[in-house]
């Protein structure tokens, strides 16, 4: 069971280290306090895989449409989303949270590769010789 969590928790951490760097960079995005921060983080992976995937089926010809430019405004919309659900967390416009959402990919990608480790949401583990499916 620690093998799933590690993974997770290492998401969770870096993808709220890129939020804590780009409330700095950005005078739109803003955080009342680490608790917000920690929820923050936690909302937006969670909405990256649930909500996300279906904006990407229900807006696929526009994306189509748009070589696939319309993911970076589906991206902004769910940083949107996570601000107007968590206490504490401010994004002052659209265009704060597509710029930062581009930020926030980019330096979560670039900190996810300097660790060596793997994006859980793409990582299959099949069980060992004698193990069992669950």
């Amino acid at each position: 069971m620690l093998q799933n969590l590690t993974p997770f928790l290492v998401h969770w951490a870096i993808t709220a280290l890129a939020l804590w760097v780009a409330s700095h960079l950005f005078r739109g995005l803003k955080f009342e306090g680490t608790g917000a921060l920690v929820v923050s983080a936690l909302l937006l992976g969670f909405a990256n895989a649930v909500v996300k995937p279906l904006l990407i089926v229900l807006t696929l010809p526009l994306t189509l449409l748009t070589f696939g430019l319309f993911l970076l405004v589906i991206n902004a919309l769910m940083i949107l989303l996570v601000s107007a659900l968590v206490r504490g967390f401010k994004v002052s416009g659209f265009w704060t949270a597509f710029f930062a959402s581009i930020f926030i990919s980019l330096l979560s990608i670039a900190i996810g590769a300097l660790l060596g480790g793997s994006d859980p949401a793409t990582t299959i583990q099949m069980p060992s010789a004698g193990g069992t499916w669950l």
